[in-house]
């Protein structure tokens, strides 16, 4: 209910991206509503991610896409991916909560590639998703 409500003022307001509050301190997540683009994620994700890391010092990170992945510009995959490059030693675990085999698989090769731990999870495990990114249970 909570984030269908976060996504309904998101659309009101042409927010398209946010940052998702009602999470444990250790974690940094984002809801993804609409058309994103690269603003999207220079403007709200990575200065919080960067303010994250330097309060925290490893990043706990996940994003919640609410929009068909067409909506994604390439500008904004391509900022995410400077994300990943840019603060590529503090990376601990990244959840990426989409309804999508194809995503949640190559989330979980990113792992094989990359420092920290990712994985993909469904909406309907979103509070599963909450807890392993904040390091509450191992998977």
């Amino acid at each position: 209910m909570f984030r269908s409500l976060i996504s309904e003022i998101c659309q009101k307001i042409k927010v398209m991206i946010t940052r998702i509050k009602e999470l444990p301190d250790n974690m940094a997540g984002f809801l993804a509503t609409d058309e994103v683009s690269a603003k999207d994620f220079i403007d709200v994700v990575m200065p919080e991610v960067e303010k994250f890391i330097e309060d925290k010092d490893k990043l706990n990170y996940m994003l919640v896409i609410e929009t068909d992945l067409s909506k994604f510009t390439a500008g904004a995959w391509f900022q995410d991916a400077m994300l990943g490059v840019k603060t590529l030693t503090k990376w601990n675990r990244a959840a990426i909560v989409y309804d999508s085999e194809t995503v949640q698989d190559f989330t979980e090769i990113f792992s094989k590639i990359m420092i920290g731990e990712f994985k993909g999870f469904d909406k309907k495990d979103y509070d599963t998703a909450v807890k392993w990114t904040s390091e509450q249970i191992d998977l």
